[in-house]
């Protein structure tokens, strides 16, 4: 594209759509779900977008900021064939939807972006080695029994030392950055916590919640699970486990699957209908995300639009559920300070905020410290920081810049990518302190644990 162009496109130069029917033959898009026009239509090129974009943050390029994305969109729309740039500037995103919040005009970059990515998987031809990695990744990640196999093989690597000492030959780095961002990444493993399928609310019940156990959570975070039913439980909850859940299917939307997406979302609606539960609880962000847009994941299959509809309208972040219930439980003194980062699929995409903070702020003798540049994506992003490892590792490093500055002695999120992402930055920065899900914060308090189990050994 000319620097004109793209010129006009941050100006806003660029003429309505909003009429388009169906996109233009021979142009980016087939009429299955394009990018829609009208959405494109909303964006004003205003540019309150830029400083929360994180590859914006990075490159300064118009074209890697949620304004230019979409003018690409719109170049798709009225006839420009799909090429390898735009695909580029595309997979680009970290899909952390951090301009939805920002932006004035209510612009839908998070449909925009999901409509798009779906179009690249169909018509555009990856390279050999990038369809193998992305093969590798979504023929283990969306399949729990496969990574609790790993388990195995992992925490032998981490007992005998054998992961630190390949860390520093950087002969992974050289054969293959992408798998050696995946090594990286791996938590420490502990032992692993298998939940009861019903576990009975302690006191009066007050609720009755299925508890999705998902995949990287469930596979390398059990104790974050096992402290969800036990919150969960003491403030009054019946905890349903279904045996039967697997994947809900976000990795696979955020990255353009949709028939995959659609699969592991039917799949997750069976597995709760007829449970009995009131709500279905999540802790990972990723995932509530996702579960909370089954209703237009499922909108065009007539067996399941509307069960789909009713299961999305039952899902709740576990911080959601516990802050509406208020709670019962007494909490024991932690004498702590933390860091809470906003997980971006919980803050942005889920609009989540305020109600982990509350719960977090409730705890006697926790000082919660907020962190700079908080809106900005830590780099983890689904499967962002194995495909795009260069990116993702400067936003990781500039994030664990800004938590040490806090002084803080333990950072807490929601999301086992965010966990695994700033614990491998942290790392890095040289500056060791503890790392907790919001959840095992709360539990450490109801149950009268010390502050010291929360920090590093």
């Amino acid at each position: 594209m000319t620097d004109q162009r793209a010129d006009d496109a941050a100006l806003g130069e660029t003429g309505s759509i909003i009429d388009l029917g169906m996109p233009v033959p021979g142009g980016a898009f087939d009429e299955h779900h394009p990018p829609d026009a009208a959405l494109i239509g909303d964006c004003v090129h205003c540019g309150f977008c830029l400083p929360t974009c994180p590859t914006y943050v990075l490159w300064g390029e118009e074209m890697d900021s949620p304004r230019g994305r979409i003018y690409l969109m719109k170049e798709g729309l009225e006839g420009e064939p799909m090429s390898d740039s735009m695909v580029s500037h595309w997979d680009a995103c970290l899909g952390c939807m951090a301009c939805v919040t920002a932006c004035p005009s209510g612009v839908q970059y998070d449909t925009l972006i999901e409509q798009t990515r779906a179009q690249v998987e169909r018509r555009h031809e990856r390279s050999t080695k990038d369809k193998a990695l992305r093969g590798l990744v979504f023929s283990l990640f969306p399949y729990p029994k496969r990574l609790r196999l790993l388990r195995g093989p992992l925490r032998a690597m981490q007992a005998t030392g054998l992961d630190r000492a390949l860390r520093r030959t950087g002969l992974l780095d050289k054969l293959s950055p992408q798998l050696a961002a995946m090594e990286s990444l791996a938590p420490r493993l502990g032992k692993p916590e298998k939940l009861p399928t019903h576990i009975a609310a302690r006191g009066e019940r007050r609720a009755v919640v299925g508890l999705l156990t998902g995949c990287v959570q469930g596979a390398f975070f059990p104790g974050v699970n096992a402290a969800t039913a036990r919150v969960l439980q003491a403030e009054g909850c019946d905890v349903v486990v279904p045996r039967s859940q697997g994947c809900c299917g976000a990795l696979s939307v955020h990255n353009g699957r949709e028939p995959e997406a659609q699969d592991f979302a039917r799949r997750l609606v069976d597995s709760f209908e007829g449970s009995g539960v009131e709500y279905v609880v999540v802790n990972a962000a990723g995932c509530g995300s996702t579960m909370k847009e089954y209703a237009d994941l499922l909108a065009d299959d007539p067996s399941y639009a509307e069960r789909a509809k009713a299961f999305a309208e039952r899902v709740r972040d576990v911080s959601e559920i516990l802050d509406e219930l208020g709670p019962v439980a007494p909490r024991h003194p932690l004498e702590l300070s933390i860091a809470y980062h906003d997980a971006c699929h919980l803050a942005h995409a889920q609009g989540v905020r305020a109600q982990p903070r509350r719960l977090l702020e409730a705890i006697p003798g926790l000082e919660l410290k907020e962190i700079a540049e908080g809106e900005l994506c830590c780099g983890s992003a689904g499967i962002y920081n194995v495909v795009n490892p260069e990116p993702a590792r400067e936003l990781g490093d500039r994030k664990a810049a800004n938590i040490v500055a806090t002084g803080a002695q333990v950072l807490v999120t929601a999301n086992p990518g965010c966990l695994m992402q700033v614990t491998s930055a942290i790392a890095r920065s040289d500056h060791p302190m503890g790392m907790a899900h919001t959840v095992e914060v709360l539990d450490a308090s109801i149950r009268g644990v010390p502050a010291s189990s929360l920090l590093p050994d």
